[in-house]
């Protein structure tokens, strides 16, 4: 094996040993991916079906009867692709987009948009083939699959929060993150009559979300902090019946510490790249305040 070839397999093993959501979400992605070609291939054996079943049962469909009977359809099509080079594209946006948009958002941020893009997506796709004349005799057996609604709205987003952020791309040179992201949204929009039509619209919900969600964070404010929210006000709840506060497990003040330091990290390599000054009010509060303790 010569050296380029150990330095792909180490850098590999180095990303996947990380353990965080963007290494995370692609081992999902390709193992789902693999259980599925074993299971379609039983399928076939046996002469089951010529679509494999978790396709039926995964698969959002367009048809709203279906929908209502395999509700989490909306959830778990944004992790089943069929074929390899559907898998192997969505997941080297999704590395490169996700490698962008962590320069300066979270691992948490991160994970909500690529689920709530995929939830968009999905809007998108049913909302279009339930209300356009177009679709109407294709609406019974229409389903969308894939990942791509949700890695477009990782990207989209980064486009839309560092839109001068350069890029070196092969035969084209240095091209800035905002033209990508115009030519990827300007291609879905107009491949919406050239074939896969219910794909390319869902393409376009997902990125959607991800230029609101980036145009809500360059405003100061973060939507996602709902979830942190409810969060303590069930924890006052619980304190409030007890009369007084109870103290903290090894385990909670351990996580606690990582999740600060994970947000101090963050904002000393925002720093690092772009200057104090491209630091927001809370950011610079946050790192005020890490530093007195």
């Amino acid at each position: 094996m010569g050296p380029f070839q150990t330095n792909i397999i180490d850098g590999l093993k180095s990303f996947f040993f990380q353990k965080n959501v963007l290494s995370r979400l692609i081992l999902i992605n390709a193992t789902i991916w693999i259980i599925c070609l074993f299971i379609s291939i039983f399928t076939w054996l046996f002469n089951i079906s010529d679509i494999s079943f978790v396709t039926k049962l995964f698969a959002v469909p367009s048809d709203l009867s279906a929908l209502a009977d395999k509700p989490w359809s909306v959830f778990t099509y944004m992790f089943l692709q069929e074929e390899f080079w559907h898998l192997f594209f969505n997941m080297l946006m999704l590395y490169y987009g996700g490698k962008i948009f962590l320069q300066y958002l979270s691992q948490k941020q991160l994970l909500l948009t690529y689920i709530i893009g995929g939830l968009f997506g999905a809007m998108f796709f049913i909302l279009s083939f339930n209300a356009f004349p177009v679709f109407e005799n294709m609406k019974g057996h229409a389903f969308a699959l894939g990942s791509s609604a949700s890695v477009l709205s990782i990207l989209i987003a980064a486009a839309t929060y560092r839109p001068d952020y350069t890029l070196n791309l092969f035969l084209l040179g240095q091209v800035k993150m905002k033209w990508v992201a115009i030519v990827f949204v300007i291609i879905d929009f107009l491949s919406i009559t050239k074939g896969n039509s219910g794909g390319h619209i869902a393409h376009l919900g997902g990125a959607l979300w991800g230029f609101l969600y980036a145009s809500m964070i360059k405003n100061d404010f973060d939507i996602y902090k709902i979830f942190k929210k409810r969060a303590k006000i069930r924890v006052k709840t619980v304190n409030s019946d007890n009369y007084q506060k109870r103290p903290k497990t090894d385990e909670q003040y351990n996580a606690e510490r990582a999740l600060e330091q994970e947000e101090i990290d963050r904002i000393l390599e925002k720093i690092a790249k772009n200057g104090y000054s491209s630091l927001s009010d809370k950011e610079k509060e946050f790192l005020f305040r890490q530093s007195k303790k």
